[in-house]
């Protein structure tokens, strides 16, 4: 009987995370207690960082909760859940949730926010450049590159397509530094800008009307699908959600897309993304170099969307706070609060938000282009 007891213990500890984890393990558990303590302590986008990273921390305490099923048992939680990433189901709900969340009249009232959004896409071309340089395949190229949009769910949905074998260091990448927009962007604005630029305040917009914002998502989905093809599902499950807000006759439909739907799908693609960084694939060379271009990637759209915007204030005579160009990444809405915060810390009466919540939605609008544009040149 106490041999049976000895024996017992002994297949517990064998089969412990003790035994079955190596050094890469430990380091991403390292990893994921900093991203937790980043989302809790520091509050830096805490419903993204922290479904990610207690996602990467349980993969790594627990492997088994991403294993794939075999003939005699099941595949882990994770393994299912993941995929909805894998197929590329989530990214297009997501957008639908923004879409609903979003109230897209700062670009109405001022459609130049447009070249904004796109001019911050310039990170996504030139990273796929260097990607290239650096003998990645095509494909993998346009997928580090999507990067640097900002955008999880559109970087998410064109690696599913483009590159599949990279889909976990790419979505934790794009999510991490849409989580860290409020580290990784204010030093970039203030090199790039001078203090008589930040302190510009802006005119205030002009009212758009209910059938402007009711024309506006059915006229860009028009457009955009039919130009490009590959775009449509996230284009338009963006403006669906939109019109849903924006006609008032499906109120019910479009608080779930905001609330219920957003919140579930933000859970599952948060904790299953995360659920990819395990030690062995993560701590890679290959990964680490996907990690830094993704950085550079995101870098160099928000100089583009900045400089774009010193630009445009020349243009205009001074009528435009440069600032506001660094909202065209596309992570909604807190690159739109970045550029109020360090515009209010040079001039406590300057509020950007709403100025630049027009390059932010632009920015949403260029990731998904950009997107159809890769995925048409590339797949």
């Amino acid at each position: 009987m106490f041999q049976e007891f000895l024996n017992a213990i002994t297949d517990i500890l064998k089969s412990s995370g003790f035994v079955t984890s190596n050094w890469q393990n430990y380091v991403m558990i390292g990893i994921s207690c900093v991203l937790l303590y980043l989302a809790i302590k520091k509050q830096f986008e805490p419903l993204l960082l922290l479904p990610i990273a207690f996602g990467m921390l349980l993969v790594n305490v627990f492997p088994g909760i991403m294993a794939e099923p075999t003939q005699s048992s099941n595949g882990g939680l994770f393994y299912y859940l993941y995929r909805g990433v894998k197929l590329g189901i989530y990214p297009p709900l997501i957008f639908l949730g923004v879409g609903a969340m979003t109230d897209f009249g700062p670009l109405i009232a001022r459609p130049s926010s447009l070249l904004l959004g796109a001019a911050a896409q310039l990170g996504i071309f030139v990273t796929f450049i260097g990607a290239l340089a650096l003998g990645f395949q095509p494909a993998q190229a346009g997928s580090i590159g999507i990067i640097g949009g900002a955008d999880g769910p559109t970087a998410i949905y064109v690696t599913s397509k483009l590159s599949p074998e990279l889909l976990g260091p790419i979505a934790v990448a794009a999510y991490s530094y849409m989580a860290l927009v409020p580290v990784i962007q204010p030093p970039i604005m203030r090199a790039l800008t001078t203090k008589q630029e930040r302190c510009i305040v802006m005119e205030q917009l002009r009212p758009v009307s209910k059938l402007e914002k009711i024309m506006f998502p059915i006229i860009i989905t028009i457009l955009i699908s039919l130009l490009l093809p590959d775009a449509a599902p996230l284009i338009g499950m963006l403006m669906l959600g939109n019109l849903m807000r924006e006609s008032g006759v499906v109120a019910r439909l479009s608080n779930t897309a905001q609330n219920e739907l957003m919140n579930i799908i933000t859970i599952f693609l948060g904790i299953t993304v995360g659920a990819t960084a395990t030690g062995k694939v993560f701590l890679s060379v290959q990964t680490i170099k996907i990690i830094v271009m993704g950085l550079l990637a995101f870098c160099i759209g928000t100089a583009g969307g900045v400089l774009f915007g010193k630009l445009m204030c020349k243009a205009t005579h001074g009528k435009v706070n440069p600032l506001i160009g660094s909202a065209g990444v596309s992570a909604v809405p807190m690159a739109a609060r970045v550029s109020q915060k360090v515009g209010q810390a040079e001039n406590p009466g300057n509020f950007l938000l709403m100025h630049a919540m027009g390059p932010n939605v632009a920015g949403v609008i260029g990731s998904a282009v950009a997107a159809g544009v890769l995925l048409s040149i590339l797949r």
